[in-house]
């Protein structure tokens, strides 16, 4: 079977052939990093997905993660302000046509579960040839658990809302192999009609569902779906990256599926997320943020953190983007369970900036190289490529609670820490993550072994590069 439309210019977004700790897009070894809207940008026909993916490229980010359709949310869920998955009535578009028998909970008709919406996948693919030309890698978000009765009101595939007489069953079975209603042969068939439809694009990869942790999905219809996705694509001769969403936080991955490349955790702090999965020779992500406040600090902590212990994913959920403000400007209220802003994003450009500069390929974390007396509450950790370049990242409010707080403020030399380095010179920088100014900048020599280095005055968090 042959792609549908232009054929692709190169192949697409991949694991790094020599480090597949890490992707290769166009040529290059990558990470993803992105403060991304709330996965509407598709099914929400108020969305101006261009000016919200101008708004990405300008600000230096790569990646964005929209949700397909098959699941929407209503207004006022999860206490979220103008939220891009909770269409208004009748501005909701998704892979499935309507029919012509009145009565969908948000409005217009029902769906006919076999018929396609051309109009959505005319929707998808600009969006698709829109992030492209702006470098941004998508990743598609094909289902998701129904996380109370207002989320499976809205679902296509309730009974109550098709003409197809199939998905009379309670929401914790609709993703099951068995007690589904009749769902699973239209759940393959929207598979593998977006595959289809979207082989030709190499900045994509696919996730089976989002937080699958939730609402009865069961792992063998996780694994019955990457299964469509991947023989879809054998069919077309093409093959993109399938992610797997593993948990809230950490937790160790046992037995995957061979086909899934990526494994997704939401709120991965610790980043012990990193370290019990670093062996699957596969890239870890962290693609969810949220409920820590709508301070910048917790997301950027999260993101360094991280990628410094060997993720190569980080997509922070950013509350800025709404219908209406595609440019991240919307002013969210304090009840939001989560941030984002410009200012947020200009500190994820600098993450990402770091990340470009180094040679991926043979970064790895190392933290036996580091050691040192830290301040309680404090925590370090290092990536690097042994013997050339080092990047130790030092945050603080490990530990710390409201009865309890830690100290974010620090004075010169209150933070040392030990890097055992081999002989050589080096040039020894102290970085603000949050402006990107270089706080100090030497040159030194080294006879091998341990030295210190001892940290300028700085709030919250800091990033030393060593390089020789």
């Amino acid at each position: 079977m042959a792609l549908s439309g232009a054929a692709l210019a190169g192949p697409p977004l991949r694991l790094h052939p020599q480090n597949p700790h890490y992707f290769e897009f166009r040529g290059k070894p990558r990470v993803i990093v992105t403060s991304g809207e709330h996965y509407g940008a598709v099914l929400n026909l108020d969305f101006d997905f261009r000016r919200y993916l101008a708004t990405l490229k300008q600000d230096g980010l790569n990646g964005t993660r929209t949700f397909s359709g098959a699941y929407c949310e209503p207004y006022g869920a999860f206490n979220i302000a103008s939220n891009t998955l909770a269409p208004r009535l009748g501005r909701f578009i998704c892979p499935w046509a309507r029919g012509e028998e009145a009565g969908y909970a948000n409005g217009g008709n029902k769906f006919d579960l076999t018929r396609w919406d051309e109009r959505y996948f005319e929707r998808l693919k600009k969006f698709l040839e829109e992030a492209s030309r702006c470098g941004v890698v998508v990743e598609l978000n094909l289902f998701c658990p129904f996380y109370d009765e207002s989320m499976w009101k809205l679902s296509p595939m309730n009974a109550a809302n098709n003409v197809n007489g199939v998905g009379a069953v309670a929401r914790t079975n609709v993703y099951a192999l068995d007690r589904n209603g009749g769902l699973l042969k239209f759940q393959e068939e929207m598979t593998r009609k977006i595959v289809r439809e979207l082989g030709r694009f190499d900045n994509l990869y696919y996730e089976v569902c989002n937080e699958p942790y939730f609402g009865g999905v069961m792992m063998d219809w996780q694994h019955r779906i990457v299964e469509v996705i991947a023989a879809t694509e054998k069919e077309l001769g093409v093959r993109h990256l399938i992610s797997q969403n593993i948990a809230n936080g950490k937790a160790r991955v046992e037995h995957p599926h061979p086909e899934v490349s990526i494994f997704n955790f939401h709120y991965a702090s610790p980043p012990d997320t990193v370290a019990l999965n670093f062996a699957l020779q596969k890239v870890i992500g962290d693609n969810e943020t949220g409920f820590r406040g709508t301070n910048d600090a917790p997301y950027r902590m999260e993101a360094w953190d991280f990628l410094v212990a060997g993720g190569a994913l980080f997509n922070h959920l950013d509350y800025s983007f709404i219908a209406g403000h595609e440019d991240g400007s919307f002013v969210y209220p304090s009840s939001q369970p989560g941030g984002g802003n410009a200012v947020f994003r200009k500190q994820m450009r600098i993450l990402h900036q770091q990340f470009e500069r180094l040679n991926l390929v043979r970064m790895r974390p190392a933290p036996e190289l580091i050691s040192g007396n830290l301040p309680e509450g404090v925590s370090a950790r290092v990536l690097c490529e042994p013997g050339k370049n080092y990047v130790v990242y030092v945050r603080s409010g490990l530990g710390a609670t409201k009865e309890k707080p830690r100290s974010t403020n620090f004075a010169p030399g209150d933070v040392k820490l030990t890097l055992d380095l081999p002989k050589g010179v080096y040039r020894e920088e102290w970085l603000d993550p949050k402006s990107g100014r270089r706080a100090t900048e030497q040159r030194i020599k080294h006879e091998g072994g341990p030295r210190e280095f001892v940290a300028p005055e700085f709030t919250e968090d800091a990033v030393l590069i060593v390089k020789r």
